[in-house]
């Protein structure tokens, strides 16, 4: 006999029971980006990068951090736009009005023409120029500028000439003027404005940063304010070197100012669950600030009597356009600020696992 049939037959490890398997480890809480976020063209976090939370929308550590830093250079194209603008309607009139120099047919047609395009050509030289740390891509800037030249030419004015024929109906009555100029004019040349900027650019990648918006829209306004400058001095043949450089002036800065506003809105709505009201109230707020001073620059180019001063209107486009802007870009540093502060002092979800960034 085998002394090895003595030995005993080894007995199977049993089964665990329930109570000795340890429970699971509770869940990583986790906030995924939301599905507005994700429509609004916003990527969600890689692995081992944290989420942060702005408005109801969820974002990447790098998107929050571009939301939250404080741009300055965005608004160097702005700025100095506003002062070369000033500076070169006045150097024009000084150089014809107490010249004497005076051009006619062809030469003051083409001189017009060049005028017209002289304050967009220093803004884009401006923002061109600009060091950022992420430049806006030109080519998307240079395409809201034709689409609100296009807009304003094919749509707009159409629609405020032709259809409404406010010309027709206006100028005996100041109240009716305001209306006008407000209901019709400022709605129409606004929602086109910012038509160019909300189904367009909108929707991409380089659209991360707040103040993007007012660049945006400033682009579109400065577009719009273009072809309004050319249909003028088109349709009248050429124009008057000193009232003309002030006309084109005191458009383009106050354009750019009135879409800036909606741009605001925008850049605002972009980030942050605002509801349903807060686009239509950008639009309301630039329509009635573009029908006032639209209004008020047909009158103070005659105060102190009947004579007509172009230089008035320009005074008051230069104040509107520097505390529009002014006011814009402190928002901006404020809201900024606020988002590092409340990123410092709350705290943020956990970052995503290998596991739920595969599924």
């Amino acid at each position: 006999m085998n002394s090895n049939d003595d030995r005993p037959e080894p007995v199977p490890p049993s089964e665990p029971t329930p109570k000795d398997i340890p429970p699971p480890p509770p869940p990583v809480p986790v906030t995924a980006p939301s599905a507005a976020s994700t429509a609004a063209g916003l990527s969600g976090a890689a692995v081992g990068e944290r989420i942060y939370v702005l408005g109801g929308r969820s974002y990447s550590e790098t998107q929050y951090r571009n939301l939250a830093r404080e741009n300055r250079a965005a608004a160097w194209p702005l700025l100095v736009s506003v002062g070369a603008v000033v500076i070169f309607a006045a150097a024009v009139a000084a150089l014809f009005g107490l010249s004497g120099l005076k051009l006619e047919g062809t030469g003051l047609y083409i001189a017009g023409i060049v005028m017209a395009l002289v304050p967009a050509a220093i803004w884009l030289v401006a923002f061109y120029s600009q060091d950022r740390l992420e430049p806006e891509p030109k080519s998307f800037v240079i395409g809201v500028f034709l689409l609100g030249a296009a807009l304003a030419v094919g749509i707009g004015q159409p629609l405020i000439r032709n259809f409404f024929g406010v010309q027709n109906w206006t100028g005996n009555n100041l109240g009716v003027d305001l209306l006008a100029a407000i209901l019709i004019v400022g709605f129409t040349q606004e929602f086109l404005k910012y038509a160019a900027v909300r189904y367009t650019v909108f929707y991409t990648r380089e659209f991360d940063e707040r103040v993007d918006g007012i660049i945006y829209g400033a682009a579109a306004g400065l577009g719009y304010a273009t072809m309004l400058n050319l249909q003028y001095i088109v349709g009248n043949g050429g124009v008057d070197m000193v009232v003309g450089v002030m006309r084109v002036a005191t458009l383009a800065l106050a354009h750019a100012s009135f879409s800036g506003v909606t741009g605001y809105f925008i850049g605002i709505a972009k980030f942050e669950r605002k509801g349903p009201f807060w686009l239509p109230m950008g639009i309301t707020i630039a329509a009635v600030l573009n029908g006032v001073v639209s209004f008020l620059l047909g009158q103070v180019t005659r105060i102190g009597g009947f004579s007509f001063n172009p230089w008035y209107a320009l005074i008051l486009a230069v104040v509107v356009a520097g505390i529009t802007f002014y006011v814009l870009f402190t928002i901006i540093r404020r809201l900024n600020a606020a988002t590092l502060a409340a990123a410092a002092s709350a705290p943020q979800a956990a970052p995503p696992s290998a596991a739920a960034a595969q599924s």
